[in-house]
């Protein structure tokens, strides 16, 4: 038998802040975790890799991912209504001047991320109310 299908309301879940200049809500299935993220402007996380697949969805503002390839780095520039495939372990990093907002969905689900990697010792986590 399948799991149950649930329902979750972004207002309802929790926030949590793995490092500077950036805020995250996460919904994680059995196979998929989602996760709405929130970078204020100047965020930038470094170069890293995660056995996860990832495609970050741009709902709002831009971003710019480096990727590094065997051919040497690459820059992809998303904006709004774009999104970006990211293979497993695939060497990225990530950085926003204006600040933007995107569902990031990654498979199979984790309980770390890039972000978290580079996370502080005292991550805040607050309820959204």
């Amino acid at each position: 038998m399948p799991s149950p299908a649930t329902l979750h309301d972004w207002s309802d879940l929790p926030t949590d802040r793995p490092m500077p200049l950036i805020s995250r809500q996460r919904v994680v299935g059995e196979h998929m975790m989602l996760s709405r993220v929130t970078l204020e402007p100047g965020f930038s996380v470094p170069v890293h890799a995660h056995a996860n697949e990832q495609i970050a969805v741009v709902l709002e503002g831009s971003i710019t991912f480096t990727i590094e390839e065997d051919s040497g780095p690459r820059t992809l520039h998303a904006t709004a209504g774009q999104c970006v495939v990211l293979p497993p372990n695939l060497p990225h990093g990530a950085t926003t001047e204006e600040g933007c907002v995107i569902l990031d969905c990654f498979s199979p689900p984790s309980e770390t991320t890039g972000v978290d990697a580079t996370a502080p010792p005292n991550n805040e986590s607050t309820p959204n109310n």
